[in-house]
């Protein structure tokens, strides 16, 4: 499994819709899962984790319609080392042209003491008699190793021969906490596949945690020490602090080479698109400063660096922007700006919307324009993207006026859609985002604890559009909704309902409870 060409094949695993979805309020409908899975296809993602498919009837769904729907890539399932998550996993993922069953076991003796309460000949069996009944299934087996990186050498290599020998095609040895350092995880590849005779029967794979933020440092790593298969998710998301981040991965290994000699199928000018709908179906916003997708990726403040940027852009980016999605020039718009210049300008941006969608955001786009001086990229992508998060939405908000002061209470007046009937309500409170939250309440009464309220400017100047995150929680539930607009009592309220019809759908969805792995 060491490097046989100049330029070695490596296989991209995005697991964003599985281990992503597992960041406690990343949730997603099934809507926005198929048409992340869709721009996965379209870039070049050679296996798509689509889910858990035992978790529940909603993630069972999702996990075989995207089955049913993938072109080019591989589509993959989560299952515990039990034969109901087999099951159902395998008949998830059998509509699709090429499935996966991902069947996993801890393996360390933490876990094997406190989570499993079984000792290594017992989890050896159950290795056995998992991957088996899985290649019965589909030809197509990963394994994992869970907490690969705090288990013994010599047992893990027993567990990875066990594994190959009863049919797995693929060995993941995950770092699941984030505990190892580059160094160590290059060397416990390359000693399993030296010391486990059937080695060569298997493509080795990486999945590591970022709770030390070497996430990416030791994918690569592990890469550099055998292991042919990658995985990892859009912008990073996951359990804890995330995931190795798929676009940070195929940049790394683009733009170095030199000293990787490595090649992807990813399209990069897919990153950017993909960041941004990822970031707004999961309401986790991409920090300014993260690598490749953040806003602030390819921007230059500094006098140097622009001296720099403009006798050679090479002085200051190692990666050309369009590369990744992005434009190098902002172009501004404004109230005279057509609806041929805004589609442009979206397409520009990464969103196609139908006739209908583009008819409501082009009526957004210029009743913004009339409020403010300059319309940015940045007030485009809120504003499509709020409007992406209120279709088919059962609850709307139509009307907000909010009277507020120093002598309180202050008083919000509220009219909301509710499944298509007009109604209105008053309510006070202690500031005018309580007010408005209560008047919510009291048209759509409900339980929901207030867990996250964040505001942040989309642009500069006092008529930036506010945008804003609302994170609700009911029932073991967690919702995050976002809303944008000049107003910010208006985002917030927007806000707040998109959370409040998240949790709404996921109550009518089944779900025996959180399941986490790997």
């Amino acid at each position: 499994m060491t490097a046989t060409s100049e330029k070695d094949q490596i296989r991209i695993f995005d697991t964003t819709l599985r281990d992503g979805e597992q960041s406690p309020g990343a949730s997603m409908t099934l809507e926005e899962k198929l048409q992340i899975a869709e721009i996965l296809d379209e870039m070049g993602v050679d296996i798509i984790e689509a889910g858990f498919p035992i978790a529940s009837n909603g993630d069972f769904e999702a996990v075989r319609e995207i089955a049913k729907r993938s072109q080019n890539s591989t589509i993959a399932g989560l299952a515990r080392a039990i034969h109901a998550d087999i099951d159902r996993c395998g008949e998830a993922v059998k509509y699709a042209g090429k499935g996966r069953i991902h069947t996993f076991v801890s393996t360390s003796p933490i876990h094997l003491q406190f989570q499993m309460n079984k000792n290594q000949e017992e989890v050896l069996e159950i290795i056995t008699d998992t991957v088996t009944r899985s290649r019965n299934l589909i030809d197509d087996v990963e394994w994992s190793a869970m907490d690969a990186t705090r288990t013994p050498i010599d047992y893990l290599c027993r567990c990875v021969e066990a594994a190959i020998k009863c049919g797995a095609t693929t060995i993941n040895l995950p770092d699941t906490v984030g505990y190892a350092t580059p160094d160590e995880y290059k060397a416990m590849f390359e000693q399993i596949i030296e010391r486990v005779p059937n080695s060569d029967q298997a493509i080795f794979s990486v999945h590591c945690h970022d709770d030390l933020g070497l996430a990416v440092a030791n994918s690569l790593a592990g890469v550099a020490g055998g292991a042919r298969q990658i995985e990892c998710t859009i912008n990073g998301l996951g359990e804890r602090a995330g995931n190795a981040s798929l676009e940070e991965i195929v940049m790394a290994i683009r733009t170095r080479g030199d000293i990787l000699p490595y090649e992807t199928q990813i399209d990069p000018q897919f990153l950017v698109r993909a960041s941004k709908m990822v970031a707004g179906a999961s309401g986790f916003a991409v920090q300014y400063n993260k690598a490749i997708v953040g806003k602030n990726a390819f921007a230059h403040e500094s006098g140097i660096h622009q001296d720099g940027m403009l006798k050679n852009a090479e002085t200051y980016e190692i990666m050309r922007p369009e590369d990744v999605g992005v434009k190098a020039t902002s172009l501004v718009m404004g109230k005279h700006s057509g609806r041929h210049a805004f589609r442009d300008k979206l397409r520009e941006l990464g969103f196609e919307l139908g006739d209908n969608a583009l008819q409501d955001a082009f009526r957004r786009f210029k009743d913004l324009a009339d409020r403010k001086k300059h319309v940015y990229d940045e007030d485009i992508e809120a504003l499509v993207e709020d409007e992406i998060n209120i279709l088919g939405e059962s609850t709307k908000v139509i009307a907000l006026t909010v009277i507020a002061g120093t002598g309180g209470p202050q008083k919000a007046i509220l009219t909301m859609d509710v499944d298509g009937q007009h109604v209105t309500k008053e309510a006070t409170g202690d500031g005018p985002v309580d007010a408005t939250f209560n008047a919510i309440k009291a048209i759509s009464p409900h339980e929901a604890t207030l867990s996250l309220y964040q505001v942040h400017a989309v642009t500069e100047g006092t008529d930036a559009q506010a945008e804003v995150s609302v994170r609700l929680e009911a029932d073991g539930r967690i919702a995050t909704g976002k809303g944008a607009d000049t107003d910010t009592l208006v985002a917030s309220a927007r806000a707040y309902v998109s959370a409040m019809n998240k949790l709404a759908q996921r109550r009518q969805a089944s779900n025996p409870g959180a399941l986490q792995a790997v």
